[in-house]
C-alpha cells in the first residue's frame, strides 16, 4: 500500500473501498486484524478461534459494505460485526460444547500449550467469571481503547448502561485481583 494509503482515515479507507479500491480494504486489514485478533484471543482463549473469528469479521464486512453509511465511524461500526460473531460464537459453544486440544485438561496445560505468567493466568479466570455482558464491556474499553460512547454504540446500549457494567466489572475484578483493596 502507498504511504498516502496509510495517512488515509478509517472512513476515506472504507469510502475508497466500498467505491472499488482493493488496496483500501487491504489498509483496512491490517490496521485491525492485529487488534480483533486479540479482542477474539481474550474472549476465546484459543489461538484457532480467533483467526477464524477475524476472518469472519472481514467477510462480513466485506459483504455488508454497502450498508455502511458513509460519515460513520467505522471503528465501532467493524467492533459492532466483530462483538456480534463473537456472541454467535459463544450462542454456538454452549449448544456444542467442544474442549480444544490446547486446554488444560485435568489441571495441567495440554503439550504445546502457550506458557503464561500466573498472573496472566489469574486474570483471564477473572475476565472469565464476569457475566458477558460485563465482559464485553472491559474488552472493548480496557482491550481496544474504545470511549464509552463508543462501545454503547457497539454494544446497542445507551453510554451510561456501558459506564454501569464497566463500574461493576472493575469492583469485581479489583475484590478478585486485590483482596486487600476490595475490602
Amino acid at each position: 500500500m502507498s504511504t498516502a494509503g496509510r495517512e488515509r482515515s478509517d472512513e476515506q479507507l472504507m469510502a475508497a473501498w466500498c467505491a472499488g479500491d482493493r488496496a483500501a480494504f487491504e489498509g483496512i486489514f491490517r490496521r485491525y486484524a492485529g487488534r480483533l485478533h486479540g479482542y477474539f484471543l481474550r474472549s476465546v482463549g484459543s489461538e484457532e478461534q480467533a483467526r477464524d473469528l477475524v476472518q469472519q469479521t472481514f467477510l462480513h464486512l466485506h459483504r455488508a459494505r454497502a450498508d455502511f453509511r458513509q460519515g460513520s465511524a467505522l471503528r465501532p461500526w467493524l467492533y459492532t460485526i466483530a462483538a456480534n460473531l463473537r456472541r454467535q460464537h459463544f450462542r454456538t459453544r454452549r449448544r456444542k460444547p467442544e474442549v480444544a486440544l490446547d486446554t488444560e485438561v485435568h489441571g495441567e496445560p495440554a503439550v504445546g500449550a502457550s506458557v503464561t505468567t500466573a498472573r496472566q493466568r489469574v486474570v483471564r479466570r477473572a475476565l472469565l467469571a464476569l457475566p458477558d455482558s460485563q465482559r464485553e464491556v472491559v474488552l472493548l474499553h480496557w482491550y481496544e481503547g474504545m470511549s464509552f460512547p463508543e462501545v454503547a454504540q457497539v454494544l446497542g446500549i445507551s453510554t451510561s448502561a456501558a459506564k454501569v457494567r464497566a463500574h461493576r466489572a472493575y469492583k469485581t475484578l479489583r475484590a478478585v485481583l486485590d483482596p486487600e483493596e476490595g475490602k
